[in-house]
């Protein structure tokens, strides 16, 4: 994204926050909650994190009988609707459902008007899902070993696609090839979509992407499945084996989905929206919900899910330094 749309964005963040601070205590009856909760997804409808959190915020307002909103409020690499959540006022009535590009933002976006360690207090992991390693049927790579081999020997000529330069699917790719110490050619789309279309027609040659988007072109024999990414097989495709079964250790990557609220919210409130979460994410039927998307079922505490998001940052940045990745 270019920087006056980075601009302009942030510029429509302070007119939202403010009319939203201002009506902040309207019909509160002192009862949390007391009001309809608004899930802010920074991302565009449609996508992972937007099917996971309108999962979730249906089983949490079924629990709390009360409305929860998802807010969908996407640009500049998740970061626009991040600085909205960040800037709610902390009364635990705007929650942030996020997924990966939480921690991407930040090593794209040195320049960032929020802080993702000390703007908020995280509430727990939702949930994982792993990416497949797909190829079109027409590239001569029946195994992992085999695609690894055609890029050792012609690097560069293999070309992957993502929903563009610096999403979470871009460097999933990267974080693979830096993995397997191997050099293919990143070609851009507008969406994830989009890429995994061209790979079915075979304008690129190999993409890491969506479990759920990819398991049924695999079974129909529109792409071929070379390994997944996690670091045990996934139940939604079992006959695929894991990166390391097939030759390239230490390369793991999952896509996961977390709940964070703004700093500065009552502890109170955090600890029963915490305890909250945990009983809807436990329940066997978000369990079977999630599955079906094949996403795994992962809240934890918030020490824990504080831990992994520091560690991610960590990751990322050092992916993104390596990869020499840059948004203009």
């Amino acid at each position: 994204m270019c920087r006056p749309q980075v601009i302009a964005g942030f510029l429509a963040l302070f007119l939202f926050s403010s009319i939203t601070s201002a009506q902040g205590g309207d019909n509160d009856t002192g009862e949390y909650p007391g009001k309809p909760v608004r899930m802010i997804v920074p991302l565009a409808p449609g996508g992972g994190s937007d099917i996971i959190t309108r999962i979730v915020a249906q089983g949490m307002a079924q629990y709390w009988n009360q409305s929860v909103v998802v807010d969908n409020r996407p640009g500049a690499g998740s970061t626009i609707g991040t600085a909205i959540a960040a800037r709610a006022s902390p009364d635990g009535y705007t929650l942030l459902a996020t997924s990966s590009s939480l921690v991407i933002g930040p090593a794209l976006y040195p320049n960032l008007w929020y802080d993702v360690v000390k703007d908020f207090e995280a509430i727990s992991m939702l949930g994982s899902q792993p990416s497949i390693i797909a190829v079109h049927p027409a590239v001569r790579a029946r195994t992992l070993k085999d695609l690894l081999a055609l890029m050792q020997a012609e690097p560069g000529k293999l070309g992957f696609g993502s929903a563009g330069q610096g999403t979470a699917s871009h460097l999933a790719n990267e974080q693979f090839l830096m993995s397997a110490g191997v050099k293919a050619t990143h070609v851009p789309y507008k969406s994830a979509g989009l890429a995994a279309t061209a790979l079915l027609g075979g304008e690129i040659q190999f993409m890491v992407t969506n479990m759920a988007t990819a398991v049924p072109l695999v079974r129909s024999g529109k792409l071929r499945g070379l390994a997944v990414t996690s670091a045990h097989r996934a139940p939604a495709a079992g006959e695929i084996p894991t990166a390391q079964e097939a030759g390239l250790s230490g390369y793991e990557y999952k896509t996961w989905y977390g709940m964070l609220a703004p700093a500065g919210t009552p502890r109170k409130i955090l600890a029963q929206v915490h305890a909250d979460v945990m009983k809807v994410m436990q329940s066997p039927r978000m369990v079977e919900r999630l599955a079906a998307r094949g996403v795994d079922a992962e809240p934890g505490t918030p020490q824990e899910f504080a831990k992994y998001v520091k560690a991610e940052l960590d990751k990322w940045r050092n992916v993104i330094k390596t990869a020499g990745l840059k948004v203009h």
